[in-house]
């Protein structure tokens, strides 16, 4: 370890002896010269890596500022709406029927070819029936019944946008018996 550091050692020694020896060669306006612009390039260099990315970041905090608060206000808008829903007693739905489900599937213009009830569970076999139908029918027995699909099987038929569907569909709990 000694050696090694005899050998940096040395070689410090080494670049200072040729940095004095340049230093000396040159005239009072060069050295003059070459220190002002030292000095500048030092300068410039500090500018480079600590003011300006300091600065440029304090003008983008001062453009997104704006935007950030009206996003904490909104969020905190939301909190407070989530707060007062949470307060509120669930909407309590009917529980599935044979007839509420056959309802359903009249009013989006279907027509079960069997419907049959089982405990929680409905199955629903509807032929030759439009599939945006189907669709808009499942996502409303969702929206207004939570009434989930437990199990689909649906098959095109040759005529364009018609299918035959075969469907297993289950409430979830927490509906008023």
């Amino acid at each position: 370890m000694s050696a090694a550091l005899n050998k940096g050692r040395a070689l410090v020694a080494a670049r200072r002896q040729a940095l004095q020896a340049f230093w000396a060669e040159r005239t009072a306006q060069e050295r003059k010269l070459l220190t002002i612009g030292g000095v500048v390039a030092g300068l410039a260099l500090m500018y480079a890596v600590f003011f300006e990315p300091a600065w440029n970041g304090r003008i983008e905090l001062q453009k997104s500022l704006p935007e950030l608060r009206q996003q904490a206000a909104q969020l905190q808008a939301l909190a407070r709406e989530a707060g007062e829903l949470s307060r509120q007693t669930p909407v309590q739905v009917a529980p599935m029927s044979r007839d509420s489900v056959d309802a359903s599937l009249k009013a989006r213009g279907l027509s079960a070819q069997s419907l049959s009830m089982t405990g929680e569970y409905a199955r629903v076999q509807l032929n030759g029936a439009p599939f945006a139908n189907v669709m808009l029918w499942l996502d409303g027995l969702r929206r207004e019944g939570r009434i989930a699909v437990q199990e689909a099987k649906i098959t095109a038929q040759s005529k364009a946008g018609l299918v035959d569907a075969t469907l297993t569909l289950h409430q979830s709990p927490g509906v008023t018996q």
